[in-house]
């Protein structure tokens, strides 16, 4: 079973504005999937329809093989979202605003307390569990929105732009939790503009056009079709560049170097050779974002 099959799904809104084409997408059971798109490109749309919040005017979509048309209380139950934007209640207390989260989906209050802990402490929130939400810092609110969108036990967890706004040290934090429940069986569907976390976290991924599904495959094929990745080397000390002139270096100043990698040449041949020439390496990465530049290809080539 997949955890949402979608075909054929259109919608159109008042006006006329034809927000989804005939969007066909499947994303598998236990799958940390990434959705990107330009804004307006129908991301929030397809997001918009699988919560409840947008009607779709025609198509196909099942959440864990429940029909949205035919059985939407089972498939809303699989749901749980986190949006981008802060909607809850300012005046609330935390503990009060997942226990009563869990309560739209009919769990008791007494297993919505004793999960609220567990949830709250998980995420560093369970020494403010009494502070008014609108106490917290900006990290802490995007933290209480996980919370809140985990509280009953959700069998996909929908991610919109849950880092948007967040410093480092609390998006590391994030990304290590929302890891743990996907290795626990959580299917992860993430929406992002920071692409360098889709290449580091997500497995599969699909990209929107204009309401059209242009690209659906996993990141690691993705990333194949790359023709060249530049890598940023520093080095002890620069020697001569000889022995890897047919890598393009680019000295950038005394102890750094931009080296481009074709498919048919080898990391691992770049290396010997630098070591052949003495190069002491301290360093080694991909310069930028590789899924970032495949991203601007895909939707230039769809222009």
């Amino acid at each position: 079973m997949n955890a949402i099959e979608i075909k054929n799904l259109h919608k159109t809104y008042p006006g006329g504005v034809k927000a989804l084409k005939g969007v066909d997408l499947t994303v598998p059971k236990g799958d940390f999937f990434a959705l990107l798109g330009a804004n307006g490109a129908g991301k929030t749309t397809i997001i918009g329809i699988l919560t409840s919040l947008v009607t779709k005017t025609h198509g196909h979509v099942e959440v864990f093989g429940h029909n949205i048309d035919h059985d939407f209380e089972a498939a809303k139950r699989c749901v749980g979202v986190v949006p981008q934007e802060f909607n809850f209640s300012m005046f609330e207390k935390v503990q009060d605003i997942v226990v009563n989260q869990a309560g739209y989906f009919g769990v008791d209050y007494t297993t919505a307390l004793r999960e609220a802990e567990i949830i709250l402490k998980r995420v560093g929130l369970w020494e403010k569990r009494n502070a008014m939400a609108r106490t917290l810092s900006g990290g802490m609110k995007r933290r209480l929105m996980i919370a809140r969108g985990l509280i009953h036990h959700p069998s996909v967890l929908i991610l919109d732009e849950p880092t948007a706004g967040v410093d480092v040290e609390l998006r590391h934090d994030m990304w290590a939790y929302l890891r743990e429940i996907n290795r626990q069986g959580t299917t992860i569907l993430l929406t992002t503009h920071y692409l360098e976390e889709v290449e580091q976290m997500c497995r599969n991924c699909a990209i929107i056009k204009e309401g059209q599904i242009v690209c659906h495959d996993s990141v690691r094929k993705l990333l194949t079709r790359l023709p060249q990745d530049t890598y940023r080397v520093t080095v002890k000390e620069m020697l001569s560049l000889g022995e890897v002139c047919s890598f393009n270096p680019v000295q950038v100043d005394e102890h750094t170097l931009d080296i481009e990698i074709k498919k048919r040449e080898d990391l691992n041949d770049l290396l010997l050779k630098l070591a052949k020439t003495g190069f002491v390496i301290t360093d080694l990465h991909p310069k930028g974002n590789r899924l970032e530049k495949l991203f601007l290809e895909i939707l230039k080539a769809n222009d």
